[in-house]
């Protein structure tokens, strides 16, 4: 299980989010989760929030969430965060995304790429970057979208990689090659999205000569954290809104034993609320769902 906090990447609250992501190291929790958007300049480079922030830990792993393929080459990915494993004795996470936001990827000087042409591209640069980590033989691919020429691969082991996937061709590559998926748009264990979603990776995964369970599912999961019950922990279209730390952990402890649910990142509304909120999270949700799932 992995339980984790989502922090800002906004450059005015640089030193504010590395206070959070060393106060979630000090609390526990198992890792910290930053947006990518290269092409805003208001917005801190979210490898380089990563790369400080776990020089400032011991113990949590970062995750870039999701990592904006298009603008950062799979070839130097896999440098990237396998110098960020072997500098950190493995506290990373790679999230990948096919692309989106495709004006701005271009004004950023990166490809626009047809639908198909990204899902093609992730399937292309998820098996570079295994085949670029952990050692062995030397690595000449020639692809559609990534050519290499006889690299050494890093010794480090390829960090886990979980999907942003939405549509069906990106969730079947999330099925074959991935290690977990994260449903966008807040999605739940109880939204339509999971429950259309969630079969077509297991059926990859399945026609990929893998198991289902090899692919977690780890929700990005907002919501207010109140210090007493709420009357309703879901508003009249079944979205979660929250509740006091009892009424997460019981909702949480059942996504885990009724939906499979492999981890949580907590998104706290924004603004002097979240602090109380993130502090609850650590100390009052997470011990408690730790304990009942044993």
């Amino acid at each position: 299980m992995w339980f984790g906090i989502g922090v800002s990447s906004a450059a005015p609250a640089a030193m504010t989010t590395l206070r959070e992501v060393v106060r979630a190291d000090a609390d526990g929790l198992d890792l910290f989760s930053v947006s990518d958007h290269p092409y805003y300049g208001d917005r801190l480079d979210a490898y380089a929030v990563v790369g400080t922030a776990l020089g400032a830990t011991t113990r949590i792993s970062g995750l870039v969430n999701v990592t904006n393929l298009p603008s950062r080459p799979a070839p130097m990915l896999a440098r990237t965060v396998t110098s960020l494993s072997a500098l950190t004795g493995g506290r990373i996470v790679l999230g990948m995304g096919a692309g989106g936001l495709w004006d701005d990827i271009a004004r950023l000087g990166g490809p626009r790429r047809s639908p198909g042409e990204a899902v093609r591209a992730l399937a292309e640069a998820i098996t570079l970057i295994r085949a670029l980590s952990g050692g062995g033989d030397r690595v000449t691919f020639d692809g559609e979208f990534y050519q290499v020429a006889d690299l050494a691969p890093a010794e480090a082991p390829t960090p886990p990689i979980w999907t942003g996937s939405g549509a069906p061709r990106s969730l079947a590559v999330t099925g074959r090659l991935a290690d977990g998926w994260i449903p966008g748009h807040a999605a739940d264990w109880l939204s339509e999205r999971f429950r259309t979603s969630r079969p077509l990776i297991d059926e990859a995964a399945t026609a990929a000569g893998r198991s289902p369970a090899d692919v977690a599912t780890v929700y990005n999961l907002p919501g207010r954290i109140t210090p007493e019950p709420l009357d309703a922990v879901r508003d009249d279209e079944g979205r979660w809104i929250g509740g006091s730390p009892a009424q997460w952990a019981e909702e949480l402890t059942g996504a885990v034993l009724d939906h499979g649910a492999g981890g949580f990142v907590y998104f706290p509304p924004g603004g002097p609320p979240g602090e109380p909120m993130r502090r609850r999270w650590a100390e009052e949700v997470v011990p408690r769902v730790r304990a009942a799932l044993g």
